[in-house]
């Protein structure tokens, strides 16, 4: 099992991708165990995180090493972290725009989080098993939204997967999404029909 950081201070940190924000989470521990704010409103827009109002709370549970799912673009925001485990995200913006085929990847376990704008596609690989990857979201789930797809083998974004997809544990319907040049990039905020 990875280590968890403690005690580092809460932060927020900008990266290529416009919206889409890292977080650093503090995380209190001792001998039996760990505690973290995973979510705290007052602190989070004191740091410059949207006021997303989240209304759904979703965890997907991995048993093993190397599940991994995505990329999804979503028509809601999502605050992505970790319950237990590690991941090994990616994230590409999929919205209309200049910063269309923006990639970012960091590590997420217990300390770190990630605010993913509406739009841009989510991904996440588990590097230890019994990882429980939890996300709050500003809208309810529904089989009629927009969705859009990225294949996570994409030769454009280069995502370097610290396990080989051909090793990875992948749903079919993941293995099948489009490559860059056949995405139609979601919509830019007010141009939805």
């Amino acid at each position: 099992m990875g280590q968890i950081e403690l005690g580092k201070p809460l932060a927020v940190e900008e990266t290529p991708i416009p919206g889409f924000l890292r977080i650093d989470l503090t995380v209190h521990g001792d001998n039996r165990g760990w505690f973290k704010e995973n979510w705290q409103r007052e602190k989070m827009l004191a740091l410059g995180l949207p006021d997303f109002g989240p209304v759904q709370n979703n965890i997907s549970f991995n048993n093993e090493v190397g599940v991994t799912r995505g990329i999804h673009a979503e028509p809601w925001d999502k605050f992505v972290s970790v319950a237990t485990g590690r991941v090994f995200g990616a994230w590409v913006d999929l919205r209309e725009g200049p910063s269309f085929g923006a990639v970012y990847t960091c590590e997420i376990a217990p300390s770190v989080a990630v605010f993913v704008p509406r739009g841009v596609g989510n991904s996440y690989q588990t590097l230890e098993p019994n990882t429980a990857y939890t996300y709050l979201v500003n809208d309810h789930w529904s089989a009629d939204a927009r969705y859009t797809f990225l294949n996570l083998a994409d030769e454009t974004v280069n995502v370097p997967w610290p396990i080989a997809l051909s090793e990875a544990i992948l749903s079919d319907k993941d293995k099948a999404h489009p490559r860059l040049a056949e995405v139609t990039p979601f919509p830019a905020p007010g141009a939805e029909a």
